[in-house]
């Protein structure tokens, strides 16, 4: 997964949006039929398909073009073309936009993606390269917020940040007052059939984003808590002066 994908927030609040669009039944019906038609689809054609008029079609369509769930392309289809050929129609194909809201949020393509990245990779063990992709995942992250921190963050600044970052990345973190727990788990599925692994790439692409963010005075450790995520952080402990 690209770091220069949009905000979760933004792409949640987009998909949502979209859903939302599918929820009037007019919409729905008109998506559905156009979806299932191996060329693109005309106002008239649609509107006779569901039942309604050409002007109420083309601006539910319009609709579901503004949310990406359709395409437009601009066509002729008489076949004829040059003068007295006519104006090309608006016909509307589907965009191939996937649309899923999950609550709480599920990453489930970022494991996937992460999971590709370390098969790919040279060597012979697969749960390493796993840790080590997800590592330079979470550093990519943290490189990219440092850019926004000034020349000496706090540790709690920093502190603020990772946990903005993770929560940007569906982990939900809340604080115990003495440390920050990551309530929610993006590959809770995984996780329940495969702990050991996904506990691991958790951690790694936490130690990673701190190692972006240069946050030298945070600690990240592995401490699986019942109805949390298993990565837990904390501002260091320093040493007392004697």
């Amino acid at each position: 997964m690209k770091s220069t994908d949009p905000p979760r927030s933004a792409e949640l609040a987009s998909q949502i949006s979209a859903i939302a669009a599918l929820n009037d039944p007019v919409r729905r019906a008109l998506y559905t039929y156009i979806v299932q038609q191996p060329e693109a689809v005309g106002r008239e054609e649609a509107a006779q398909a569901v039942g309604i008029s050409r002007v109420l079609a083309a601006f539910h369509l319009d609709k579901l073009m503004e949310e990406g769930l359709l395409e437009v392309e601009f066509r002729r289809i008489s076949g004829r073309s040059g003068p007295g050929a006519g104006r090309p129609a608006k016909l509307y194909r589907p965009s191939g936009r996937q649309v899923q809201v999950a609550l709480p949020e599920r990453r489930y393509d970022l494991a996937a993606d992460l999971l590709a990245q370390a098969i790919e990779a040279p060597g012979g063990d697969p749960a390493r390269a796993l840790d080590e992709v997800a590592r330079q995942f979470g550093e990519t992250l943290g490189t990219e917020a440092r850019r926004h921190l000034g020349r000496r963050p706090s540790a709690g600044r920093l502190l603020e940040t990772a946990c903005e970052v993770l929560r940007e990345q569906g982990f939900e973190p809340i604080s115990t007052g003495t440390e920050i727990r990551l309530r929610n788990c993006p590959f809770d599925t995984l996780a329940k059939d495969h702990t050991q692994l996904v506990c691991g790439m958790n951690l790694a692409l936490a130690e990673g984003l701190l190692a972006g963010l240069e946050a030298e005075g945070i600690d990240v450790r592995l401490d699986p808590q019942p109805g949390t995520c298993c990565v837990a952080l904390a501002s260091a402990r320093r040493p007392r002066r004697v």
